[in-house]
């Protein structure tokens, strides 16, 4: 065994071999990265004709990546092994034994037993890990301590320190780097009161000098009121029946974080804005009045409404102005919960407050399985320094690479949420994240949760979770018990990527506390223990089962274009390219991410079958298709960074993720499509109109990260 360690130890303190084809057969195009999920197992000294590898599959669920409560992104492993003698030729063994290790082999599990052929492998969450296969004389070995004749190192082993004298250095060599001089603002965005100052850093970083002197190469810009704005209050519940009229105002309000009093946006004066009550298949009339310095409009959200109520600025209507109105006309179709935000500068706009529910009602009494309540949940995160909110850009996004991460998590608009149930409770709860950048990681320790629905209605079937994982625009429906007699936290649980230093580190935010007192008298245990299946969705998809396995009709990959970054930017994405995280949780590089602006990033859209990228693409269908189209997020890029990709006006199915087929379908509006991963949707084209689809990232989203289609 000691032996066996200092082997490894050397191999791991080596150069790691090459990984360009690590996978059989030649690399198809649009395929999952091999780089981020293939393990090429090494042969030990004097083993001659083995080879083998390990593909860190995804495991099928309702979410485009398998993650613990803790934050632990979980691989299905699946073995190939090609040569392997008859263990008897190598000595005194009657097996071969698979196990998974830490780098240091402070923690050896038995995987199983493996043998010549292709075998799946009990799952992995660890965060760098090495795989070894040894010759043992029982199957039952609890410990390797036979013939070491395979070894591997997970992608995430490739992770080292940088040079940081290398880094702290780097700002000296570009002092007249575009990225820290002033511009001044354009003068219909009233910036007067804002400055750049600095950016905020998480807890367990440092940023270094170089990074320190980054500044934007645009003008801030921060809301100002002329007078005095009325302070925000909580959302109120409209209900709304056919033939309604709602009023909307987009204007200014004030609210108070951390002992400041900010300047925001809001609907109503409401922070969320109004919760919308509505029942499936009417048609309402919402009068928009912007009261904002900037023009807007409403994007009603995963809503199969008529396109030119879409509120997609200079596609479907132009820009409201300053003081202008405009009357959306919506039809809801679906049942389900939704949500409406600016579709003009996003970043800032839905950032500073504009956002609110609507939960379209179905009427079928059965549509969910019984709960005690219902609670809708807003997720957001905003990003405040001692002197207030962190100015945006004013011409063009800052965090155009990684997104806009905040540093105070709100559900409904407060940092703290709680409630009060009883012992026994279920509780149906909405989730609806609308942060700009922000891949969340939910969970209640100590209570079950099954998820029953997603963006645009149920699941086929309710399945048990340990955890939620909602990207940016996604919703979630789930059903929580609460059996303990203590206070329960909401928890966001994430791992974060130290890109400098190499290494993994844990995050754990409350956002709000459940207080279990006292009992219920309606017992609704037998109800919540079934997973009940939803038959109305299962005779809808079954309508759409014959297309599952046709070859894509479409395929659209996912980049990014830099230019004019400053040296230090430079230097740490190449560092970083080394390895990329399928999901960046938290902003780990914050300065230069803000110097980061629409300027020097372009985030790409690009049809492989064309070569067009973004808004060049112009691809039309006839009303009543069914379009199957492949997503890449392609990993081969300055910067890899998931994408949650929305598609206006119609409804898909997630069929895949990396090739291997999901078993439990809802139909969505919005996908996260994570770094190296290949996504499979099944598009249902039946409403007429020219749609856009986009990465909901805001940053990204502004720069320029978005196409359009036509459905005839």
């Amino acid at each position: 065994m000691r032996t066996l360690i200092a082997v490894l130890l050397l191999v791991l303190a080596t150069d790691q071999p090459s990984i360009a084809s690590l996978c059989d057969g030649p690399v198809r195009p649009l395929a999952p990265s091999r780089d981020l999920y293939c393990i090429e197992l090494i042969a030990a000294p004097r083993i001659t004709g083995v080879s083998g590898r390990v593909e860190l599959l995804v495991r099928p669920g309702p979410f485009t990546v398998d993650v613990t409560a803790s934050g632990v992104l979980r691989f299905s492993p699946v073995i190939s092994l090609e040569g392997l003698p008859p263990p008897a030729s190598l000595g005194a063994y009657s097996t071969y034994v698979a196990w998974v290790a830490t780098p240091v082999m402070d923690a050896v599990s038995r995987l199983g037993e493996v043998r010549n052929g292709r075998a799946e492998l009990p799952a992995i969450a660890l965060d760098k890990f090495i795989i070894l296969i040894t010759a043992e004389a029982s199957a039952n070995v609890t410990a390797p301590s036979g013939a070491f004749i395979l070894r591997g190192a997970s992608p995430t082993t490739r992770l080292q320190p940088a040079d940081l004298m290398q880094f702290t250095l780097g700002a000296t060599h570009e002092p007249d780097s575009p990225t820290i001089q002033h511009q001044h603002a354009p003068p219909n965005t009233r910036s007067d009161s804002a400055r750049w100052t600095t950016v905020p850093m998480p807890p367990n970083l440092q940023m270094l000098p170089a990074e320190m002197m980054l500044r934007p190469s645009v003008a801030p810009y921060l809301p100002s009121a002329k007078a005095a704005a009325p302070r925000a209050r909580p959302r109120e519940l409209v209900r709304l029946g056919n033939g309604d009229t709602l009023r909307l105002r987009a204007g200014l309000v004030r609210r108070s974080f951390k002992g400041q009093t900010l300047t925001m946006f809001a609907f109503n004066d409401q922070y969320p804005g109004p919760l919308l009550q509505i029942p499936q298949g009417a048609e309402i009339i919402v009068d928009l009045t912007n009261a904002l310095d900037q023009p807007t409009t409403v994007h009603w959200h995963g809503v199969r409404l008529d396109n030119r109520f879409d509120g997609t600025p200079d596609l479907t209507q132009q820009p409201v102005p300053p003081g202008g109105h405009f009357r959306y006309r919506l039809r809801f179709p679906d049942a389900g919960i939704y949500w409406y935000h600016p579709h003009v500068r996003e970043d800032v706009q839905q950032e500073l407050g504009l956002y609110g529910n609507m939960l379209v009602q179905s009427p079928r009494p059965d549509y969910f399985s019984p709960a005690h309540r219902e609670e809708i949940l807003m997720l957001d995160d905003l990003l405040i320094n001692d002197d207030g909110i962190v100015p945006f850009g004013a011409e063009a996004a800052t965090h155009a690479l990684m997104g806009r991460f905040g540093n105070v998590l709100l559900v409904n608009g407060e940092p703290r949420y709680s409630l009060s149930v009883k012992k026994g409770e279920v509780v149906r709860f909405y989730f609806t994240n609308v942060s700009n950048t922000r891949t969340l990681n939910l969970s209640f320790p100590g209570a079950r949760m099954k998820v029953v629905a997603s963006d645009v209605g149920n699941f086929e079937r309710e399945a048990w979770v340990e955890s939620v994982v909602i990207a940016p625009a996604e919703r979630y429906v789930v059903h929580v018990k609460f059996d303990a007699d203590n206070a329960v936290p909401l928890l966001n649980r994430v791992q974060a990527l130290d890109h400098l230093f190499g290494k993994f580190y844990y995050e754990t935010d409350t956002l709000g506390i459940v207080r279990v007192a006292g009992s219920t008298d309606r017992n609704l245990e037998p109800s919540f223990a079934e997973l009940r299946a939803d038959s109305a969705t299962q005779r809808d998809i079954e309508h759409y089962r014959p297309y599952f396995t046709r070859e894509p009709d479409k395929a659209l990959v996912l980049a990014i274009e830099t230019k004019d970054l400053p040296f230090f930017t430079q230097q740490i994405m190449r560092l970083d390219s080394i390895y990329f995280t399928p999901i960046e949780w938290t902003g780990t590089m914050p300065g230069m991410n803000w110097a980061s602006t629409g300027r020097e990033v372009r985030w790409v859209v690009r049809d492989p079958a064309t070569g067009k990228e973004n808004m060049d693409i112009n691809w039309s269908f006839k009303r009543g298709d069914v379009v199957k189209l492949r997503i890449a997020n392609e990993r081969q890029s300055i910067h890899g960074m998931q994408h949650p990709i929305h598609i206006h006006g119609q409804r898909f199915l997630v069929l895949a993720v990396n090739d291997i087929p999901t078993t439990n379908r809802a139909w969505k509006d919005t996908v996260l499509v994570p770094v190296g991963f290949t996504v499979d949707l099944l598009v249902d084209l039946s409403n007429p109109g020219r749609w856009m689809l986009h990465c909901h990232i805001a940053e990204h989203l502004t720069s320029m990260m978005m196409m359009a289609f036509t459905v005839r």
